[in-house]
């Protein structure tokens, strides 16, 4: 049964054609493009990719407690708090899970990709490998709603000159 319905999906996904063209993007199938789009909408409601970012919850957000403190005169200062930072916890669990699952998709299978050769990049830099593969995660979904907004095809020449940037 999960089998037809998979097949019943990529079939009538196959005739919008906007999943046709988020399908051309690296990582993404015709099975996650659908996710996007059904759950998405309309990409024109993020003016930006950080707001696109958030509601997929792969948004940095810095959290703190203890913001002021008393000195000896017992007047209230603001106090130098190391800060956590994390991942926005308001957030669409499909969403998060395509991106990532997307990403993992570029850096095990596509090693050609000039997106898989920015995540080395970063791993050479130092960066954690789960970092890397968030930033990863990030620029792919940037990617997807430009595309989306623009309705255009994935082109592998223009992420090669904002990699080498």
């Amino acid at each position: 049964m999960r089998d037809e319905a998979e097949e019943w999906l990529v079939r009538e996904a196959k005739t919008h054609p906007i999943i046709r063209k988020l399908s051309t993007t690296p990582g993404l199938g015709t099975v996650r493009t659908a996710q996007v789009v059904a759950i998405v909408a309309d990409p024109h409601r993020f003016r930006t990719r950080q707001q696109f970012w958030s509601y997929c919850g792969l948004g940095i957000v810095t959290r703190s407690s203890s913001d002021w403190v008393r000195d000896k005169r017992g007047q209230w200062l603001r106090a130098e708090v190391q800060q956590t930072r994390g991942l926005s916890r308001k957030r669409n669990g499909v969403l998060k899970a395509v991106f990532k699952g997307a990403a993992t998709t570029v850096i095990t299978q596509m090693v050609d990709h000039p997106l898989h050769a920015g995540y080395q990049r970063m791993l050479e830099a130092g960066i954690k490998p789960n970092l890397a593969r968030l930033t990863l995660a990030r620029r792919i979904a940037a990617i997807v709603l430009s595309m989306w907004k623009h309705k255009e095809v994935y082109d592998p020449q223009r992420q090669a000159m904002v990699v080498k940037a």
